[in-house]
């Protein structure tokens, strides 16, 4: 019997589009010394490979899963993501299976590399397994992950909080990242504040008293995005 991996990635290799495969490699900066260096990619657009998704995902299992996350191809784990988060979304009444993805999707990654891996992913498998636990957890990976993906996904999983309210932890997070020197950072921590804000725009407004003279420009420009704009010029000429 074919593997349902096989089956997957058969299917996402019959969608590539040469066409459209320079473009992507540019876009996702994977030249020499660049954030995404060596990454390779199928010129497969994202809602195509969330219909390979939608039309596949059932019956997967991590063993399924395991090689397509560690494909040399984005679109391919990017596609392992997807089903990922059909998979921990499918065992909402069984925790230790969730608990099992949760690791599953910790141990890996090496191959969560570039922000839109992170952000389609993260908050929908380790923000929502963490939204009543200790959170920890992500307070260790923002302060020592390996990699910037690593604190990427710290912050962004704090994605999860903030939309049942609970703003917290985006902030103290933040806070640990105030001062990162990578701009894929600042824009995460600038993102992430500016929906906390949303939900509770004093919390955030006091966050950035102390804060805003010395963050970095890149992360006050997306944390005042949708501030008034009388108000947002105060706070970028300081």
């Amino acid at each position: 019997m074919e593997r349902k991996s096989n089956e997957i990635e058969a299917v996402m290799m019959s969608l590539q589009n040469p066409a459209q495969v320079d473009n992507l490699s540019r876009f996702f900066k994977t030249g020499p010394g660049e954030y995404g260096e060596g990454d390779k990619f199928l010129g497969i657009k994202v809602p195509q490979t969330r219909e390979v998704v939608r039309t596949c995902w059932k019956g997967c299992t991590l063993q399924d899963v395991e090689p397509l996350l560690e494909s040399q191809y984005h679109e391919i784990r990017m596609c392992s993501l997807f089903i990922l988060v059909k998979l921990f979304a499918q065992a909402r009444r069984n925790p230790a299976e969730q608990g099992r993805i949760v690791d599953f999707y910790l141990a890996h990654t090496q191959y969560i590399n570039n922000w839109d891996l992170v952000d389609l992913s993260c908050h929908e498998i380790v923000g929502r397994w963490l939204l009543d636990k200790d959170k920890t957890l992500l307070y260790d990976l923002a302060r020592g992950g390996k990699t910037i993906w690593e604190q990427r996904i710290a912050i962004v999983s704090c994605l999860a909080f903030i939309r049942e309210g609970q703003v917290d932890d985006a902030f103290a997070i933040a806070d640990i990242l105030l001062h990162h020197e990578h701009d894929l950072i600042q824009k995460a921590v600038g993102w992430l504040l500016r929906e906390a804000g949303k939900r509770d725009g004093r919390a955030l407004r006091d966050f950035l008293a102390s804060r805003y003279g010395t963050m970095p420009r890149t992360m006050l420009r997306y944390a005042i995005e949708k501030f008034p704009e009388e108000e947002r010029q105060r706070y970028l000429k300081g």
